[in-house]
């Protein structure tokens, strides 16, 4: 019985060993993917719109012979700016003032260039800021059309005689970010019934706020979404989202000439309308990011 049980013990442990290799881990540096062959490794939040900017820079990259593979859905900042740091990925899709609040919590400025200025000089010394595109995209305080009428809501700040009535959705992150439910508290002065952790402004997020299980929700201001359902995106009268300018964060190392001129095109051609309407093909159209990107590349004349 004791040799069979250790027999026993030893293919449990086998067996444990397989399937924790059969998960790849995305943060993983294989044979085939960056560190010792020079490739660049591109990852991404693990929303849609995020996705599918790192698709166009990888694709943008490879069709200018720099070698460059994608880890994409990797998380929330606090994930992925981790692996940038450690060199698990070396370039990400960022937005200019929800990085520059996450690296300087005292960061306010609403001004584009500001912001910028501010950024370069808050990134880790290891890690770069290129320049910014025209595209931009920013949190927002969605409600539905019916609520907005309901309640007169117009601004953010209208919100305030009922938002101990509601029920605001958001990324869990949404619960201690400066953007999220501390951030409305104390620009706003806003005090919910409830906060509801969903998806990064997903479709669970979408679904919540169509069904009424949430009043409020965090949507993204390009998201497809919005204009579909009808909904209704409360103006920032108090600036609490900053500019949100499209901007690649890159290793400095990896930051060569050659790929800061590649990219640099790429933001230079990338409008905020464009990106709207790139990401409905991936979200609503359900069509794949990597083809959507490789199209637009080569409409613009940088790749294909």
């Amino acid at each position: 019985m004791r040799k069979m049980a250790i027999v026993a013990a030893a293919v449990a442990g086998v067996l444990a060993v397989s399937s924790c290799g059969a998960g790849k881990d995305p943060l993983k540096n294989d044979s085939t993917e960056g560190g010792s062959n020079g490739k660049i490794i591109v990852g991404s939040a693990n929303f849609p719109e995020n996705s599918l900017i790192a698709e166009i820079y990888a694709g943008a990259l490879n069709d200018a012979g720099v070698k460059a593979g994608t880890k994409l859905n990797i998380g929330q900042r606090e994930v992925y700016i981790k692996a940038i740091k450690d060199g698990s990925i070396d370039l990400v899709p960022e937005y200019t003032g929800n990085l520059l609040q996450y690296l300087d919590k005292n960061a306010t400025s609403t001004d584009p260039a500001t912001v910028m200025k501010r950024l370069k000089k808050a990134v880790p010394n290891n890690l770069t800021v290129l320049d910014p595109s025209k595209a931009a995209d920013q949190d927002s305080v969605t409600v539905t059309k019916e609520t907005a009428k309901k309640y007169n809501l117009k601004t953010i700040s209208d919100l305030k005689p009922v938002a101990s009535k509601l029920v605001l959705g958001g990324p869990p992150e949404w619960a201690k970010r400066k953007t999220g439910v501390p951030g409305l508290k104390k620009v706003y002065g806003l005090h919910f019934k409830d906060f509801k952790p969903l998806d990064t402004a997903g479709p669970e997020t979408v679904t919540a706020l169509k069904n009424g299980q949430v009043q409020a929700a965090n949507l993204f201001t390009t998201d497809p979404q919005v204009a579909k359902n009808g909904f209704v995106v409360l103006k920032d009268d108090k600036h609490l989202f900053l500019p949100g300018n499209v901007v690649p964060l890159v290793n400095k190392k990896k930051a060569t000439p050659k790929v800061k001129k590649v990219l640099d095109e790429v933001n230079k051609k990338l409008t905020t309308h464009e990106l709207t309407a790139l990401t409905k093909k991936v979200q609503l159209d359900k069509l794949d990011s990597k083809k959507v990107a490789g199209d637009w590349l080569a409409k613009n004349g940088l790749g294909g």
